[in-house]
């Protein structure tokens, strides 16, 4: 689903998580004392995937969604959360049951991020290899039990099942923003990007052109880890988090212009 923002004072683009949650309690803290009513949060994705505390993590996440809708005048829509790839990554895991080559796609899978979050649940890597080898009714037993210690955090589901695709501000402005994932396909209109918000080729950081009608793209992750990068037409607001880096996050105003940016 495609989210639409309106025209707020500021956007924060909050970047790649990849559950840090000691940097993201950080940013929250610094977040906390710059947001005001009539901003909006935009989460870019990837709360998960190579670090080891996905759990605190999408707690700390409700826990200060809580915390910012009991500032007077903001709202709950103010608030939104994109799909990245390692949420796309933990669905797929849970319809392997019914892929054509499960141990195949699962061994993918871990090497891509997917290992430090089971650990985060406490679940054994290795079991799901053996399920993987063991057919349906194996795989369905032991995502069974990956979804009941997902399911523990509270509100968790209605977090999952409510991830949008990309943001984007009011188009009738002279200056409308995008805030993806991961990138886009130039090539492609929006309701046709699909799996190019998390996979798109590595060259965003050479566009220097308009997308369609958008004076500008926003992605919270980099592939190549590269570090935060504003151009005239798109932002990269990825520090390296969960890789050693930081993790960032952006202020644009309405002009689509960068106005404030720190990174823990």
């Amino acid at each position: 689903m495609l989210c639409p923002i309106g025209t707020p004072r500021t956007v924060w683009v909050m970047g790649s998580v990849h559950a840090d949650i000691d940097k993201l309690m950080e940013a929250h803290d610094t977040l906390l004392e710059k947001f005001a009513p009539g901003d909006r949060l935009v989460y870019t994705g990837n709360y998960i995937g190579y670090g080891f505390t996905p759990r605190e993590t999408l707690e700390e996440l409700l826990t200060f969604r809580r915390l910012i809708m009991s500032i007077p005048g903001v709202q709950a829509d103010d608030i939104v959360y994109l799909r990245g790839a390692q949420e796309e990554i933990l669905s797929k895991l849970l319809q392997l049951p019914f892929a054509p080559d499960p141990e195949k796609i699962y061994l993918w899978m871990l090497g891509n991020g997917l290992s430090a979050t089971l650990d985060g649940f406490d679940m054994d890597r290795h079991d799901g290899l053996y399920a993987a080898r063991e057919g349906v009714m194996g795989l369905c037993r032991w995502t069974g039990k990956l979804r009941t210690a997902m399911r523990s955090i509270s509100g968790y589901d209605h977090f999952m099942n409510n991830l949008k695709r990309a943001a984007f501000t009011d188009e009738r402005t002279e200056n409308p923003m995008l805030f993806v994932n991961a990138g886009i396909d130039m090539k492609l209109p929006l309701t046709a990007q699909g799996d190019a918000f998390w996979w798109a080729k590595k060259n965003f950081r050479d566009v220097h052109t308009p997308y369609e009608h958008y004076s500008r793209v926003v992605r919270g992750y980099d592939q190549d880890h590269l570090g935060v990068y504003v151009n005239g037409v798109t932002a990269t607001i990825d520090g390296g988090c969960g890789f050693g880096g930081t993790l960032a996050c952006a202020g644009f105003d309405h002009g689509s212009q960068l106005v404030d940016l720190f990174e823990v």
